[in-house]
This record gives structure tokens, sequence and C-alpha cells, in this order.
């Protein structure tokens, strides 16, 4: 089954290219491989090695500081084909944060720190895979965080508690959101957060941070932390961007990275289908293929459908962002987000349905798809905070939140 040879997506030479090349990488990596990782939760430190050394950690990195200069129209098809590769979203999600905590930095660090830090971010010799935003009590209400940074002579003091946060365990830094003017101090909430660069390996050292794990039903092997902070001392230069703005810094590609969460979607959906559809002409039951029964043929077929219709509606927003055309792209971002989720499901859950009672048999994978599926329609936000977003700016409903 060729994920490619009927969709209706066209690919420019530079989405063909990076498609092929990290294609031949996938294909070192059996289901195999990703299945001890999900039964061991060990991260794939091979995989995103062998992806570090062919230069793709640095993809959304400029190639003045070693990256590929690449766009979203080129991450889409990376994390998509990595997801779809049988290493499912969880695969993907190894990785995401390597690539995409990378742009702040990018955008707004200054340029000692450019410099100094994006070759290695690029290489792969050092990596910030953590974004350190989600609190106990703020979780969609970003502006509601209560973690602060407050300037003591050149250095700030951190003090607060993050949940949620990602590949803490395999990340040399974390960028970190903190509030540096109280909330009552400012005229707009979303006023006063900044963004900083946290050395991890000094921050443990130093006695200002600690983390525990999270226990979780799904991508095993991608780690999730809450993390504290103790009057951890951060430099002066730590500061990212400018002070005060950081929220704003956050919203800055929100769009762009929510159409690759919605990319690694698909390519889970493609990899459930896949699974499913070569059950279904392997296995017999009263003497006949169980895939020559509509009941079978049917939930994948309209499966295929819907994960088809958001793969078109992903490619077309992120050809719209390299573009420079903004327009509905935020639309498109929270919309092509929705119907991945919802498509990566549905193509999961009539993987398991196909597979009859091995559904839920770990040596055939598709009981994983299913549970990373019901997790992409968590993150990076609900499915309902997407449809707040199309109800209140598209269709002209008031807020509802």
């Amino acid at each position: 089954m060729d994920r490619w040879a009927d969709s209706p997506v066209s690919l420019s030479e530079r989405q063909r290219l990076v498609r092929r090349s990290i294609r031949d990488i996938c294909e070192g990596y059996d289901r195999a491989y990703w299945r001890r990782k999900a039964d061991d939760g060990e991260y794939p430190h091979e995989f995103v090695d062998d992806l570090a050394a062919d230069g793709w950690m640095g993809l959304l990195i400029p190639e003045a500081y070693g990256g590929a200069g690449f766009d979203t129209p080129e991450a889409v098809v990376m994390m998509e084909e990595i997801a779809a590769s049988g290493g499912g979203f969880s695969a993907a999600q190894a990785i995401h944060g390597g690539i995409y905590n990378s742009v702040p930095l990018v955008e707004y660090g200054s340029e000692a720190l450019k410099t100094e830090l994006l070759p290695k971010l690029a290489s792969g010799e050092q990596s910030v895979q953590a974004f350190c935003l989600t609190e106990p009590n703020a979780g969609s209400d970003s502006t509601a965080i209560e973690t602060t940074a407050e300037q003591e002579g050149d250095e700030w003091v951190v003090n607060g508690q993050k949940i949620w946060i990602s590949r803490v365990d395999v990340s040399d830094y974390a960028v970190l959101v903190a509030r540096t003017t109280p909330k009552e101090a400012v005229e707009k909430r979303t006023r006063g957060i900044s963004m900083f660069l946290v050395d991890l390996d000094d921050a443990v050292e130093q006695g200002g941070l600690t983390y525990e794990s999270i226990p979780k039903s799904a991508s095993e092997f991608v780690h999730s932390y809450q993390v504290w902070f103790d009057d951890l001392r951060l430099p002066e230069s730590a500061l990212i961007g400018e002070e005060g703005a950081g929220f704003y810094q956050v919203l800055d590609g929100l769009n762009e990275e929510r159409l690759v969460i919605a990319a690694e979607a698909i390519g889970l959906g493609e990899l459930a289908i896949e699974r499913g559809v070569a059950y279904a002409n392997e296995r017999e039951v009263f003497g006949r293929q169980i895939g020559r029964n509509q009941a079978i043929q049917h939930p994948l077929a309209e499966a295929y459908a819907h994960v088809q219709a958001a793969k078109t509606m992903v490619y077309t927003a992120a050809d719209a962002v390299a573009a420079g055309e903004p327009g509905m792209v935020g639309a498109w971002a929270n919309m092509a987000k929705f119907l991945a989720a919802t498509a990566a499901f549905e193509a999961a859950d009539a993987a398991v349905q196909t597979h009859g009672g091995f559904g839920v048999a770990t040596e055939y994978d598709v009981e994983r798809y299913l549970r990373e599926a019901r997790l992409t329609r968590l993150v990076p936000i609900t499915q309902q905070l997407a449809l707040n977003y199309v109800g209140e700016t598209v269709l002209g409903l008031p807020r509802s939140y």
C-alpha cells in the first residue's frame, strides 16, 4: 500500500527530497523496534541519533547557523513520514520538541546565543526538547501561569511548578515561560509573561530544579514530567526576546506547529489503515479473506477518505504559510488539527476492529495506535478548543470562554 499513490496532495521537489531521505532512515527501524521501545518505556536514542547525523534536527534552523533552512511544508512531510513509518505519533513526538523549540531561539534569541547554540542544536550535539509552559492551574489558559521569574541584580530567580513537560530527561536545555510582572500589575493579562532558556544540568546542580515522571498509558517512550523550580537562578542573558512579550512569542508560530501535529496524526492514521488492510487481506475466516466483507472494507475505506481529506487541508495550509499568505491560516490550522485527530482515531479504531480479538494484542501494534490516536484529540489543544476558535473567528459566534 503506497500512501502517496492516490493522494490528492502534490509535493514540491524539496518535499519529495525530505520524504525520500526520512523514509530511508525510517526503513532501518521496523515495527518490532518501536514495540520494544514502547514495552520498555525507552527513548529511541538510536533513531534520533540517525536523524541528527543527517542534519534533520536542524530542519527549521537557518543555513547560516548550520541548519537545513526548511519551512512548514517540509516539516509536515517529515513528521507525517516518521509517524507513518511504523513509529506512530510517539515516534514523531520523540523529536518534535527538538525541532520546534529551536524556533523561538531563531526568532527572538540574541545573536550571541544563536551563534553559540544553534549549530549545536542543528547537529544534534545538544538539544532543547523540553518546553515548560503548562501548569496544574494553567492548562489551555496560558495567561494564568503562576511560575514567576523575579530579577535580582543581574540574575532572574524562578519559582513555580510545571506539569506535562515532555522529554526533560533527554534535553540539555528547556524553554521556560514564566510571569515577570504580576497579572494584577499589567493592563492586559497577556502582558508580563517572558521566555527563558534554562540549562538543565546547571539547574539540577544548583538544586533549583527537580522533576518527577508522570506514569501514562500512551507515548510510553516519550516521558512526561512534573517540574518544580525552587529559587532557580538564571543569568540575565537567559531571557529570550523582549521581557513581558513572552505570551506573544509563544503564539508566534503556533499555527505552524498545529499543522505539524496534524501531519503527525495523519501519519498515524495512514499507519493504522495500512496495518488494518494488511490483516484484512491475510486473515481467513469461514474459508475466505475477511477483507471481502463490507463490514470490514467500509470502515477502513471511510477512514482512508477522511485521512486524505484532512491531509489536503494540512498541506494547503502549510503552503499558504510558506507563501506568506496568512489569510485563514489560523482557522485552517485549527480545522486541520481537529480533522486529522478525528480521522486518526477513526482509522485506529477500524484497524483494531479489523483485527478482532487480536486488536488488543500488543504484538499487532494497533492497540498502541488507538491509544496514541486518542492522545491526538487532547494535544496540543483539545478538539473543543479548536472548535471554539472556528466558531468565534470564522463563524462570528460569541466567545464561549
